[in-house]
């Protein structure tokens, strides 16, 4: 650093431990020895001096009365980015710890779009903090440790920052499962200690059959860090001694040329499992990292990895997104290292597109979870081009990666020529061809298998612009039936008694104002009071007409699983917050419980109802050979779709046998129940 760097690190020092003078933390220690140590950690990675202040100060903003102004006024703008961008957000403004914890890392990425030093700012932060997390009490320790493997460790992972992640990983496992990690890493131990003349054998055989062919390689043998075997023997439900890769070799070389040679001749001294090899150089991961990795059999049939890699790969494997930084202060860099810079910038801008307008806080930290998985599959478009996906990647997260249209229309995909189901998980090397239809939508059901933010996010949009708009129409009807009831009409309000209802209730406009009565946020006979004119207050309520359900309401109308109404009862509604209105029969005893008369909702079947609605029937009949084929071959007879069908009960020479069938109205229903009682084996048809 120039003299002037240096005088700006002391500064920030000398300011940091001044503004934290009389503060300990829970060790003990006075409190500016963590930054410090962030600061110190940070210093080894070769981070500037910007980055240095920032760490020396990140947490004067959050602890101390300092406020963001007074630090661009000493240190500058840049440096007071850094620091309010590690800041937490004030937990008081929150309901929940979960709340608080989603906003705060929503405020975290959207600075790193500003500036990405603010992650390693973080990052160095999170790691001090699993150091010494001695001082802190169990349930404490858990916490923080489950928050560093969900969330910290794959960010550094995203990035590229692999000294990081390792030791967050490492530390994050040992704090969250103490006794698995000491069990795992006594056996892990016992192991190395056994075959440490075979780590020596493969280091010394390697090296010197490079050298034989004129090749300058560093070879080093290590141990696999013990929460990727710990994860590996949970993904793949193995013991330990399964897990047979627990070593890795690494080939450093000078020339990507020098790569290449090296694999054929590692591939000569040892026998290769091919279908176990990838090519990072040619396919670069997503976080910048190259190399070759190729898994290989000793003797004793143990298997090891191997990973060649140049020199200037390896620093971009273990700094990641920090190495752009110390190219970045040199006078020229490698444009790579600038493209690597614009790929995690362009992520995280993605990715808070995605949730900006979201109010729901934990959907960001979800799909932040999703988007942060490690392993990826390359999968072609039919003209040649490149898609990244993360593994287990389907069809609709390819539509959606190409483009949000195609996904939204998508209806089947060929792979690599052969039709495949839209859930289908695609593998690396796959042609995928999206098949389209202009009046098709996404599906509520494509949430459960997507693996993707964009393509989750692209589902979860569309479906709340449906339901906003079935749920505006909804509420219309509902506010009007219940203006009605007070002898008011939508057509017949005034303009004044409008705006007059909306400033009472806070809502921007009527529109807004029909989708939370829709959605069951409000109910129609309280908002109905506020539109009502001095004189009306005291009106008398009219009886109205029932609202008419017309079965093609979708989302914002629900029909009672408990007693499965179909068309021709009788029926009547419950309005639930967040669920809209539930339709339920007259009778059903779980409607009938502690239910205030304002949520009740009468309600009729419209002249013009469609559709197929599930309905229960329980059917007792003879113990005899064939008895199920008899009773499902008269239903199919009768048009009706099985949807579920539940073993029998059986009783003596009895079993009782339990349908849901999906019928039109109570006509059919009738009908069906009068032809099942025909049934020589059928003692009796009863409907739940």
């Amino acid at each position: 650093m120039t003299p002037e760097q240096i005088g700006m690190v002391r500064r920030a020092h000398a300011y940091g431990e001044q503004q934290h003078r009389g503060q300990f933390r829970k060790s003990g220690e006075p409190y500016i020895y963590h930054p410090l140590a962030v600061a110190r950690i940070l210093a080894e990675m070769r981070m500037d001096a910007t980055t240095l202040s920032a760490a020396l100060l990140h947490d004067v903003i959050e602890d101390t009365d300092t406020a963001r102004e007074q630090i661009a006024r000493s240190f500058g703008e840049e440096v007071a980015l850094l620091v309010d961008g590690v800041s937490k957000l004030d937990k008081a403004q929150f309901r929940s710890r979960a709340e608080a914890q989603a906003e705060n890392f929503r405020k975290l990425i959207l600075a790193m779009t500003r500036d990405l030093r603010v992650i390693l700012v973080k990052l160095a932060d999170r790691l001090h903090n699993m150091r010494t997390l001695g001082s802190m009490t169990p349930v404490q320790r858990r916490r923080v440790a489950r928050e560093t493997l969900d969330i910290y460790a794959p960010i550094a992972r995203r990035l590229g920052i692999n000294s990081l992640r390792q030791e967050l990983e490492e530390l994050g496992f040992e704090a969250l499962h103490p006794k698995r990690y000491e069990v795992l890493k006594r056996a892990s131990a016992s192991i190395v200690g056994d075959r440490k003349s075979l780590v020596r054998e493969i280091e010394e055989t390697l090296a010197s059959a490079l050298a034989r062919e004129g090749i300058e390689a560093n070879v080093i043998g290590r141990r696999k860090n013990l929460y990727s075997i710990y994860r590996k023997m949970r993904e793949k439900h193995r013991r330990f001694l399964d897990v047979v890769d627990l070593y890795g070799f690494r080939v450093i070389v000078d020339e990507v040329d020098a790569c290449y040679r090296s694999l054929g001749i590692v591939h000569h001294c040892y026998r290769p499992i091919t279908e176990q090899f990838n090519d990072f150089i040619a396919n670069p991961k997503v976080n910048g990292y190259q190399s070759l990795h190729t898994t290989l059999m000793a003797r004793g049939g143990v298997k090891f990895e191997v990973q060649i890699r140049t020199r200037e790969m390896h620093h971009i494997a273990e700094s990641g997104i920090a190495a752009h930084w110390q190219y970045k202060l040199g006078k020229d860099g490698p444009a790579r290292m600038t493209a690597m810079d614009a790929e995690a910038s362009e992520w995280l801008g993605t990715l808070l597109e995605y949730h900006a307008g979201d109010p729901d806080s934990s959907l960001f930290l979800d799909n932040l979870r999703v988007d942060l998985v490690p392993d990826e599959v390359y999968v072609f478009t039919p003209k040649g081009e490149i898609i990244r996906l993360p593994k287990g990647g389907t069809c609709v997260d390819f539509a959606y990666a190409v483009h949000t249209e195609l996904g939204d229309h998508c209806v089947a995909a060929r792979v690599d020529g052969q039709l495949a189901p839209l859930n289908s998980q695609l593998e690396s090397g796959q042609v995928v061809h999206v098949i389209t239809a202009k009046h098709a939508r996404p599906n509520a059901a494509w949430l459960h298998f997507l693996r993707t933010a964009k393509a989750r996010s692209g589902v979860r949009n569309h479906l709340k612009n449906q339901r906003e708009d079935k749920a505006a129409r909804l509420g219309q009807r509902l506010l009007d039936k219940a203006l009605r009831e007070l002898g008011l009409s939508l057509r017949r309000l005034g303009r004044e008694d409008r705006e007059h209802g909306l400033a009472e209730m806070e809502e921007p406009d009527m529109e807004s104002l029909y989708a939370s009565i829709g959605l069951g946020e409000r109910l129609a006979p309280l908002v109905a009071r506020h539109f009502l004119p001095p004189s009306a207050a005291q009106r008398e309520r009219r009886r109205s007409e029932p609202l008419a359900v017309e079965g093609t309401e979708g989302l914002v109308v629900e029909f009672g699983k408990c007693c499965h109404p179909v068309p021709g009862d009788a029926i009547h509604g419950l309005v639930s917050v967040g669920r809209g209105l539930v339709v339920h029969r007259f009778g059903c005893k779980f409607s009938a419980k502690k239910v205030r008369p304002s949520d009740r909702v009468e309600l009729t079947w419209s002249g013009s109802v469609t559709g197929e609605y599930p309905v229960e029937l329980r059917i007792q009949a003879r113990n005899e050979r064939g008895v199920l084929a008899k009773l499902t071959s008269k239903l199919a007879d009768a048009g009706c779709n099985i949807e579920s069908v539940q073993s029998p009960e059986r009783s003596g020479s009895i079993s009782s046998i339990r349908f849901l069938v999906a019928v039109t109205d109570r006509g059919q229903l009738a009908r069906l129940i009068r032809r099942l009682r025909r049934l020589s084996v059928v003692e009796r048809v009863a409907r739940a």
